[in-house]
């Protein structure tokens, strides 16, 4: 996965390792697909819609890509957040003055698999210098070898 960073000062926690093991335990049959592929009807429009498709397979399924849904949450938006649909919109929100606090989620559209996979703070208060078209890319979830 191609390093990137959104803001200068503010944090990003990853969540591969916790999906990791979500995995694995699905995979020793101690969790079924019912346990696992339980998205919410609206965040498979979103994945559907406006979903950055990445490279990876499904895990559970294995049966097509998943693709990556961004949220953003702070002042100003919904209370159920703004569903970023494009890296321009994402570019936008990171430069209000307001925190906003951006959540990236997997998604397979087939089998409805979903996990968090990155969380990270962004806004004025978090950015040094201007946030480049590269690191907007990385933010909506696409991966690259680099």
């Amino acid at each position: 996965m191609r390093s990137f960073q959104v803001s200068g000062s503010g944090g990003r926690v990853e969540y591969r390792l916790a999906r990791n093991a979500v995995v694995k335990e699905f995979h020793r049959g101690r969790l079924s697909r019912l346990d696992l592929c339980d998205a919410h009807p609206e965040l498979l429009r979103a994945a559907r819609n406006v979903g950055v498709q990445v490279s990876e397979e499904c895990p559970i399924c294995q049966e097509g890509p998943v693709v990556h849904v961004t949220y953003v949450f702070g002042p100003r938006l919904p209370a159920h957040g703004r569903c970023v649909s494009s890296p321009e919109e994402l570019g936008r929100l990171c430069r209000r003055a307001d925190e906003v606090v951006c959540y990236v989620v997997e998604v397979c559209p087939v089998c409805a698999w979903n996990h968090l996979v990155r969380m990270y703070a962004a806004g004025r208060r978090h950015r040094k210098g201007s946030v480049g078209r590269g690191q907007l890319r990385g933010a909506m979830g696409q991966h690259g070898r680099g």
